[in-house]
C-alpha cells in the first residue's frame, strides 16, 4: 500500500503546472449543476446528522476580573485550572485590534463560512506537491474549534476542526467568532487570551493598547517559546516591524499611525497580577461566583488613602499590643460602599492579616444608642431637652452602670447620649419596648441580631448583641438619608436594592445634631483655621472587656465606619472607641472630604421648635422661670405641661403637709416642692445631696391616698425571678424600695402577711419558704407596690 501510494504520489509531481491546471479543468467541466446540488444536499444533510449526534458545547471558564468604579483593575483571580485567562469584552475589541488580527491570521474572515475553499486546495496540494507540510488553511473559526478542543494535528482532526467550525459559524456572528479568539489565543506560560496578555505585559486593557503593542500581541502566538516578553524583547520587536511594514504596504493604517508605531521601544515584561482590596474583591469573588468581570463601587484613590492612613495609624498602636484596624466607607447618596479596608496590612499572617474585620461579628459597644432615643422620638417619649435620671436603676436584676462607674443624676437627651451614659439608655430601650427596637434592627438587615432575637434582652443596647461593622455604618448612613434605610451597594450595576423607612426625617435630624456636640479630637484651638475641616455626626462605643472600639461618624457625603482591635478578641485596657477609633476617623474624614462642597443637613419641614422648661423638657407651666428651645415633632412629641413643681399646703412651721381633708380651719400655707420621682430622691439621699422635701403629712389626718404614680418601687428582690437557695445553708433575701421624697416609713408584707415596718431606704432582710411568694410594699401614704418571685431549695 506504501508503495503503491509513493508511485501515485510520484506520478502527481511529475506533472507540470500546466499539466495540473489542464487536469483540473478537464475534471471540474465534466461536474454539472446536478452533481454539484447533488453533493451540495448531501452535505448539509452530513453536517445536520453530525450536529444532532454531536452537538457543540462550549464550556470555557474565566478568570474573574475585580474592577473599580472607574475601571482600574483591582484583582484577578485564575481559573480552576490555574490558567490567567480574562473575557475580552466585545466593546474592548477596538477596529485597530480586529483589523490587525484578521489581516495577520485570516484576511477573508469575514466572507467564508468558517472553511475557506480556496485555502484549503491550495494547502492540500502545496502539501501534496512537496510531500510536508508548507502552508496550512485554517481560518480564525477553525482555529477557535481547536483551541475548543485540543488535538494532535492530523488530517482526521482538520476534519474535525472544520465540522466544529461550520457549526461554530452556524450558531455565532462573526463579532463573537473573533471574540472566542482573542478570548483562548495563548501566549506562553498559563496566560491566554489578549486582555491577559495585554494586563500581564502591558498593564493596559485591550481598548487601550497601542498599535505596536497590538501588532506585539499579534505575532506572539505563532511563536509563543520563542518570542517571549521580557526574554527576546530585541527579536519581538524586529518581528513587529516587519509586520507593519507590511501593514504599511497594503494601506491597513495611516502611515503616520505606522511611523509612531515603528519608533515605539519594546520594554515590557511579564508584570505580576494585580492584587489590590484583596478583602474586598474576595467579597466580591464570594457573592458572584460566576460572574467573570465585576464593576465595583471602589473609589481606586480614596481606597489607597484610607489604605496608607490606617496601615501607618496601626503601627502606632501595636505598642499597645493592638494590631488590627477595619474601615468602611459609604457614599450617602447613593449607599455605594467606595472604600473597604478589611484590616491595614493583608500580608500580616502574623495578627491575621487576612480576616476581614467589616464582616466580623462583635460587640458593638454604645453605638446602637442613637436608635433607640430616634425611636423614642417617634413614639413620642422624649425630645432632645426631655430630662432624664441618671441613676443606679434595676431592670429586673440588670443593674447597668455608666462606663466611668459614676451617674450625673438629671441629665438631656442631649447629654445622655453625647456622653454615651448607660442607665438612661436601658431606660428608654424599655420605655420603647425590646421587642420593637429588635424589629427595627431586623429591618436594617442585623443578621446576627435576628438570628439571636430570642436570646436578647435590655443589655443589648449596652453591647449585649452581635453586629458588624458594615451594618453599623448602614445604619448610621440611614440618619444621613432623612431616615430612609437602603441595603449597601457593592457593584456599579446594582439597582434592585432594599429601600424603606426605618426612623423619621425629624427624629433622624435632632439625633444628627446632638452627635456633633461631642469634642473632637482633629479640631484646632483657632476656629478661622477649622473652616475647610468637614463638619461630621459620630458616635463610639467600647465594648465588654475593651475588645472592641468602634467610632461611626457620617455628613451629608459620607458615612466613615471604623473599628479597632485584634482578630484574636484579645481586650486591652486602652481600647477605648473615643481614645483610639476616634482620631482615625477624622483623619480620613479630613483626608476624603476635606473642603467638601456639600451642605449640612436642613431641620425637616415638620420638626419645630418650642420653649420647655429646663427642668423636664416638657412645654412650660405657670411656674417655670428657666426655659429652654427645644425641637419636637408636632402632634407626636408629648405636650403635658411640666410637673416639676409641687405646690402643697403646709404648716406655718413647714413641719407637716396637708390635704384638704385635714387643713380645715388649720392655719397654713402654700409652699412649692420639687417632684422628684422616688429613683431621684433616693439617689440624692444616698449621695447626700440636699434638697427641699416634703414634710410628713399631719398625723392626726385618716385619708387614705389612692394616687399610686408614686407608689414605692421595690428594687430587690426582682420582679417575676427565679432564685435557687442552698437548703443546708439558707441565705436571706434583701428587701430593698426606692419611696417619693415625702415618705418616712414603708411596711413590707410577705404572702400578704405583714413582716415588717422599716425607714423608707431602709434595707431589710427575711428568709424565704420554697414556692411562689407575693412581696408587698406599703408606704405612709398608703400607697402599694407588689411583685412575684418563685424560690427554689437544692
Amino acid at each position: 500500500m506504501q508503495i503503491h501510494f509513493r508511485s501515485f504520489i510520484s506520478k502527481i509531481q511529475a506533472l507540470t503546472p500546466q499539466k495540473m491546471l489542464h487536469t483540473g479543468i478537464v475534471f471540474f467541466s465534466k461536474i454539472t449543476w446536478k452533481h454539484f446540488l447533488y453533493f451540495l444536499l448531501s452535505c448539509i444533510v452530513l453536517f445536520l446528522l453530525l450536529n444532532a449526534f454531536f452537538p457543540l458545547k462550549i464550556k470555557v471558564k474565566y478568570s474573574q476580573l475585580i474592577l473599580a468604579r472607574d475601571s482600574t483593575v483591582l484583582h484577578t483571580y485564575l481559573t480552576p485550572d490555574e490558567k490567567w485567562r480574562l473575557k475580552t469584552e466585545l466593546y474592548e475589541i477596538i477596529p485597530n485590534l480586529s483589523k490587525a488580527i484578521i489581516y495577520k491570521e485570516d484576511k477573508y474572515f469575514y466572507y467564508h463560512f468558517g472553511i475557506n475553499p480556496v485555502s484549503v486546495f491550495r494547502a492540500f496540494f502545496n502539501n501534496i506537491f512537496h510531500l510536508k507540510t508548507t502552508s496550512g488553511a485554517s481560518t480564525i473559526t477553525m482555529q477557535v474549534a481547536r483551541l475548543l478542543e485540543p488535538k494532535s494535528r492530523s488530517y482526521g482532526n482538520k476534519l474535525w476542526e472544520m465540522f466544529r467550525a461550520l457549526q461554530l459559524e452556524w450558531q455565532y456572528s462573526k463579532a463573537e467568532i473573533l471574540q472566542m479568539y482573542l478570548n483562548l489565543v495563548p501566549y506562553g506560560g498559563n496566560i491566554e487570551g489578549v486582555k491577559s496578555a495585554a494586563l500581564l505585559y502591558f498593564d493596559q486593557m485591550p481598548n487601550k493598547l497601542s498599535l505596536a503593542q497590538i501588532v506585539t500581541l499579534a505575532i506572539i502566538p505563532n511563536r509563543p517559546t520563542s518570542l517571549v516578553i521580557g526574554k527576546n524583547n530585541a527579536l519581538i520587536a524586529r518581528e513587529r516591524n516587519k509586520w507593519l511594514l507590511r501593514f504599511k504596504r497594503s494601506g491597513l493604517f495611516p502611515p503616520q499611525l505606522i511611523e509612531g508605531a515603528l519608533e515605539e521601544s519594546l520594554l515590557a515584561q511579564r508584570l505580576a497580577a494585580p492584587k489590590k482590596a484583596p478583602h474586598f474583591s474576595l467579597r466580591l469573588r464570594n457573592l458572584y461566583p460566576q460572574s467573570h468581570s465585576l464593576f465595583s463601587t471602589l473609589h481606586p484613590l480614596n481606597q489607597e488613602k484610607v489604605g496608607q492612613l490606617a496601615f501607618n495609624y496601626i503601627q502606632r498602636l501595636k505598642p499597645l499590643q493592638v494590631y488590627n484596624v477595619s474601615v468602611i466607607v459609604m457614599n450617602n447618596q447613593n449607599r455605594q460602599v467606595e472604600v473597604y479596608l478589611g484590616s491595614a496590612d493583608f500580608q500580616d499572617k502574623e495578627h491575621e492579616g487576612e480576616v476581614d474585620g467589616i464582616q466580623g461579628i462583635r460587640s458593638p459597644g454604645s453605638t446602637l444608642k442613637p436608635l433607640v432615643y430616634a425611636l423614642a422620638m417617634d413614639k413620642g417619649f422624649i425630645t432632645p431637652k426631655t430630662i432624664l435620671n441618671d441613676v443606679p436603676s434595676d431592670f429586673s436584676g440588670f443593674e447597668p452602670e455608666n462606663f466611668y462607674k459614676k451617674f450625673s443624676g438629671p441629665v438631656t437627651v442631649e447629654q445622655a447620649l453625647s456622653q454615651s451614659l448607660n442607665v438612661t439608655a436601658v431606660q428608654t430601650l424599655e420605655q420603647v419596648g425590646l421587642k420593637a427596637f429588635i424589629q427595627k434592627l431586623k429591618m436594617a438587615r442585623f443578621r446576627q441580631i435576628a438570628r439571636d432575637e430570642k436570646k436578647l434582652g435590655l443589655s443589648m443596647i449596652l453591647g449585649g448583641c452581635g453586629v458588624n461593622l458594615e451594618e453599623l455604618s448602614n445604619l448610621f448612613a440611614t440618619f444621613a438619608n432623612q431616615g430612609l434605610y437602603q441595603e449597601a451597594s457593592y457593584l456599579m450595576q446594582d439597582s434592585k436594592r432594599t429601600q424603606h423607612k426605618l426612623i423619621s426625617p425629624e427624629a433622624g435630624f435632632a439625633i444628627t445634631q446632638i452627635l456633633t456636640k461631642a469634642q473632637r479630637p482633629d479640631l484646632p484651638q483657632q476656629f478661622e483655621n477649622a473652616l475647610h475641616i468637614p463638619k461630621v455626626a459620630w458616635k463610639t462605643g467600647t465594648s465588654y472587656g475593651r475588645r472592641d472600639a468602634w467610632s461611626i461618624g457620617y455628613n451629608a457625603r459620607y458615612t466613615v465606619g471604623v473599628w479597632v482591635g485584634n482578630f484574636s478578641g484579645e481586650g486591652v485596657n486602652d481600647l477605648i472607641g473615643a481614645e483610639l477609633a476616634t482620631p482615625l476617623l477624622f483623619q480620613i474624614f479630613n483626608t476624603i472630604d476635606y473642603d467638601s462642597p456639600a451642605h449640612w443637613f436642613e431641620p425637616p419641614k415638620d420638626l419645630k421648635v418650642r420653649w420647655v422648661c429646663s427642668e423636664t423638657g416638657l412645654p412650660p407651666n405657670t411656674y417655670c422661670r428657666d426655659q429652654v428651645i427645644d425641637y419636637f415633632i408636632p402632634l407626636v412629641s408629648d405636650t403635658r405641661l411640666c410637673n416639676h413643681s409641687k405646690e402643697v399646703m403646709v404648716s406655718p412651721d413647714e413641719r407637716y403637709a396637708f390635704c384638704m381633708t385635714c387643713v380645715q380651719d388649720k392655719k397654713h400655707k402654700i409652699v412649692s416642692y420639687p417632684h422628684l420621682s422616688p429613683s431621684l430622691s433616693a439617689f440624692y439621699e444616698a449621695r447626700g445631696i440636699a434638697f427641699k422635701k416634703i414634710p410628713p403629712h399631719h398625723p392626726e389626718c385618716t385619708r387614705i391616698f389612692e394616687d399610686q404614680r408614686e407608689a414605692p418601687e421595690i428594687t430587690s428582690p426582682s420582679s417575676d425571678k427565679e432564685y435557687l437557695i442552698d437548703r443546708d445553708d439558707p441565705s436571706e433575701l434583701q428587701l430593698s424600695c426606692k419611696v417619693a421624697p415625702d415618705v418616712k416609713n414603708v411596711y413590707w408584707y410577705i404572702n400578704e402577711e405583714f413582716y415588717q415596718a422599716a425607714k423608707a431606704n431602709q434595707a431589710i432582710f427575711f428568709k424565704p419558704s420554697q414556692g411562689f411568694i407575693k412581696i408587698s410594699c406599703s408606704d405612709d401614704k398608703g400607697r402599694n407596690s407588689n411583685i412575684n418571685i418563685r424560690v427554689f431549695y437544692e
